[in-house]
């Protein structure tokens, strides 16, 4: 499924950068538990949060969804 493939992706991401969930959700202004559940692929995210998260991880749309 994409929303488990993109949850998987982002939170690779947010890794690699070094920071915990709650520290990059408030980064973002998400909710954490909404975050959470986005990295657990239990959200059908809108695309203008995936483009907060793209823009928090300093990456384009395009290198986000790169591999998925």
């Amino acid at each position: 499924m994409i929303q488990i493939k993109l949850g998987q992706r982002i939170k690779e991401l947010r890794k690699q950068k070094n920071l915990s969930q709650e520290k990059f959700a408030l980064q973002i202004n998400l909710d954490r538990s909404y975050y959470t559940s986005v990295e657990n692929g239990k959200r059908n995210v809108s695309i203008e949060n995936i483009k907060k998260i793209a823009d928090g991880l300093n990456i384009s749309l395009e290198e986000l969804f790169k591999g998925l």
